[in-house]
């Protein structure tokens, strides 16, 4: 059977639609989840003059020379701002060595939610960094207009789960109170000179996502690859209108991976001797940094083996990003590799 993304219109949670819309949507999603854990979304309400605005600023940004975009980089440990080419490997947030370390050749810029978004809680600055800005007129604007679209498609998700999951409504209510976010918006599309364009080019390596639920906006371009049930790496683009979603490893944590927290990879295509650009922007939509993720007891069958030891949100993702940023070897993701290692290619 050809790999296939399943498509979910979410409109009857956007616009209010009747219990029985909405629970059509919760089995479609329920499916998707277990089957793919990739799914194409529609109805998700996102305006196109905001997409339009997100996708001016990403070319205003990245047309920037070297030495500009470099004024943007923050220190080691920040999750904000620039991140140049070949200074990450996202393969080592899942405890898988490559040929070279840091060696991912795409370049990004990170923003995400604040302490001053949430004011009057005393929240630690480490989870709610302060964002860095370049001086690109209306850059600020165009991201910060699109990063609450994408916000509130994915708190409208997290509102449709438990409805999949038949579970209580406000299930995951307090472990998303004070929820992290961090947005990136990644370019793809480097100077001559700057890659080696052999067979082992990696725009982005093997990787699950870290937190909730992810909401990407990508250009109709190859490069994205999700890996199989059967190990197979198969080429997503987004469908017209549609943001891609995904589902990450506090989804599978929780659910004990009855939904998927699916490994994906980047590798544009080369064409006529030049990588062919893409653009992309993920927003990870992450929970309160000390919720804690374990298996849902309501979910398990009887005797059913428990796939993870309860970590808080923190603490995994400050393993993960010890590995893509830090260039530690994560070495709690065990199960995560060993599907690496077991992919075709």
């Amino acid at each position: 059977m050809a790999f296939e993304v399943p498509t979910v219109d979410i409109t009857p949670y956007v616009k209010g639609g009747s219990p029985e819309e909405k629970a059509a949507v919760a089995r479609a999603w329920d499916d998707a989840c277990r089957t793919v854990g990739f799914v194409q979304v529609i109805g998700h309400g996102v305006p196109d003059e905001t997409i339009d605005g997100l996708k001016q600023a990403i070319d205003d940004f990245f047309a920037q020379n070297m030495d500009t975009k470099m004024l943007m980089r923050t220190p080691r440990g920040v999750n904000r701002g620039y991140s140049p080419p070949k200074s990450e490997s996202l393969s080592l947030s899942l405890g898988v060595v490559n040929a070279s370390l840091m060696n991912d050749f795409f370049e990004a810029f990170n923003v995400g939610l604040t302490r001053a978004d949430y004011p009057g809680v005393d929240l630690p600055e480490s989870e709610y960094q302060e964002n860095v800005w370049p001086d690109v007129p209306l850059f600020r604007d165009r991201v910060m207009a699109y990063f609450a679209e994408a916000r509130r498609v994915a708190e409208t998700l997290v509102t449709i789960f438990p409805d999949a999951l038949e579970l209580p409504a406000d299930f995951f209510a307090d472990a998303t109170t004070h929820n992290t976010a961090t947005m990136r918006i990644n370019n793809y599309a480097l100077p001559p000179g700057t890659v080696d364009l052999d067979g082992e080019l990696r725009g982005m390596g093997e990787h699950t996502d870290y937190d909730i639920v992810t909401v990407l906006w990508a250009d109709q371009v190859k490069g994205l690859q999700v890996l199989g049930t059967d190990g197979s790496w198969n080429d997503v683009n987004p469908a017209d209108g549609a943001l891609l979603v995904n589902l990450a490893d506090n989804m599978a944590g929780w659910t004990n991976d009855q939904w998927m927290s699916t490994l994906h990879r980047v590798k544009p295509p080369v064409i006529d001797g030049r990588i062919e650009r893409r653009r992309s922007v993920a927003y990870f939509h992450g929970g309160r940094p000390d919720a804690v993720i374990a298996p849902i007891p309501e979910l398990l069958a009887p005797g059913e083996e428990l796939h993870y030891e309860p970590i808080t949100v923190a603490e995994h993702r400050k393993a993960k990003l010890a590995g893509s940023r830090g260039g530690r070897l994560n070495t709690k993701a065990e199960r995560e590799a060993a599907r690496v290692r077991a992919s075709a290619g």
